[in-house]
């Protein structure tokens, strides 16, 4: 029998056309959607069915290994083929169907093939707009007319918010009631699939993320993620420390390009956690602010600077353009050869993954609070701490100017406390 937990077999059991499995990290999302795709291979033989994900190293990192399982569970083997992004079903030797693989990434693309099943996993990823687009052309692919076939559509997917899932499962069956015959929804928590995880999971999403993300990311709830401050966990008080910079420490020092409006946010670590201590803002340019840092941190002497403690730089990735003013290097370059060390990342992290970083330092689900500011050296910080919030377009808002010290500030947390997603696996089965 083909191993599913309880929500699981719920999902698979579900009658209707479309059907949502909303649940938290390690619920087994894909599984279930592969559960559904290795279901209709065999009671549909011949007629092809798809996988859709965000980007395809999704497809490869992701859906490849599962769905290989997934088939040893339900008695069948593949043939994945990376190239043609298509994996081949077997029973017995003689193929049975195909799942085409295709991006999110650019919907337009979807074309050129029929199927007469979908996975859509993890479609709340995507802005609600290409979700949209993503989820009509994945529909003008289910063109099979033969009786009994529903054409459907299963959609795994964490929630991220109010998004397209919530908008198309729930709010709409509000609106129109006779729909509800066409959708069905389950939603699962981590701690259904507890027992295929490793003991330690469930504490680690506890320490790694805020108590709100917890209820979508651990419960499978749709919460909203984007009301109210953008630093929701930030207290003034609890997270609050008179720390110092002390004689030859170490500092850290997330940075933010802005010509005219550069800022700086320097922490030390007291006991391997952070501590922001200060802050420099307003600056003009990277020249500028390399100035100011040594002035401020360095001893001058026989007219040169004297480096009395270690300066690592943690930049915004935007440094890696031609953006100062008269500049012949880049502002990462700049910053090297004035003799700091730079931990710049190819790419600045997504918004939402800084800014949850961010938080989860601020406090956890497990109630601690990591990050400390000191707001009489960096009371500014603080101010932009307690006062930015959510724009309409579910982006932090740049319209109040309150943007720039935490932008500086994230760049060092999500570099040195990155939330990291741990990726459940399971014991490879044996062919």
């Amino acid at each position: 029998m083909p191993t599913l937990n309880v929500p699981q077999g719920q999902f698979i059991g579900l009658p209707h056309k479309f059907r949502a499995f909303v649940a938290g990290f390690g619920s087994g999302k894909t599984w279930v959607g592969s559960a559904g795709i290795c279901k209709h291979v065999w009671e549909w033989p011949g007629i092809n069915s798809g996988y859709f994900a965000p980007t395809y190293p999704q497809i490869r990192d992701i859906f490849f290994p599962t769905i290989e399982e997934v088939a040893f569970d339900w008695g069948l083997k593949v043939k994945t083929k990376e190239g043609d992004k298509e994996v081949e079903f077997y029973s017995g030797g003689r193929w049975r169907s195909t799942t085409i693989c295709r991006s999110m990434e650019k919907p337009q693309t979807i074309v050129g093939f029929k199927i007469g099943h979908a996975l859509v996993d993890e479609l709340d990823v995507l802005p609600v707009l290409k979700a949209q687009h993503a989820w009509r052309k994945i529909i003008a692919r289910m063109r099979y007319n033969v009786d009994g076939l529903k054409n459907g559509v299963d959609v795994t997917t964490t929630p991220e918010g109010f998004k397209f899932v919530y908008q198309q499962f729930v709010k709409q069956l509000r609106e129109k009631p006779h729909l509800q015959a066409l959708y069905g929804l389950i939603q699962a928590s981590t701690y259904d699939n507890e027992l295929n995880l490793p003991g330690d999971y469930i504490d680690s999403l506890k320490e790694s993320y805020p108590p709100q993300l917890i209820q979508a990311y651990l419960d499978g709830q749709f919460v909203n993620l984007l009301s109210g401050t953008v630093y929701h966990a930030y207290d003034r008080k609890l997270n609050g420390c008179k720390e110092v910079h002390q004689p030859g420490e170490a500092l850290h020092i997330g940075m933010d390009f802005n010509v005219g409006k550069m800022s700086a946010i320097t922490h030390v670590k007291r006991d391997g956690m952070p501590c922001a201590v200060d802050e420099l803002v307003d600056g003009y340019d990277t020249p500028d602010m390399i100035k100011r840092i040594k002035e401020r941190y360095w001893r001058y002497e026989n007219g040169a600077y004297q480096k009395t403690c270690e300066i690592l730089i943690y930049p915004d990735a935007s440094g890696d353009s031609r953006k100062s003013v008269n500049a012949s290097a880049t502002d990462i370059d700049l910053l090297k050869q004035a003799g700091f060390k730079v931990k710049a990342p190819a790419a600045n992290p997504p918004v939402k993954d800084r800014v949850n970083a961010m938080n989860a330092m601020f406090h956890n689900a497990a109630g601690e609070r990591r990050y400390k500011v000191n707001a009489d050296k960096c009371p500014m910080y603080a101010d932009d701490l307690e006062q930015q919030v959510w724009a309409a377009n579910g982006e932090p808002d740049k319209s109040q100017g309150n943007d720039h010290r935490p932008d500086a500030g994230g760049y060092f947390i999500h570099h040195e406390y990155p939330i990291v997603r741990r990726v459940a696996t399971s014991q490879p089965l044996r062919m």
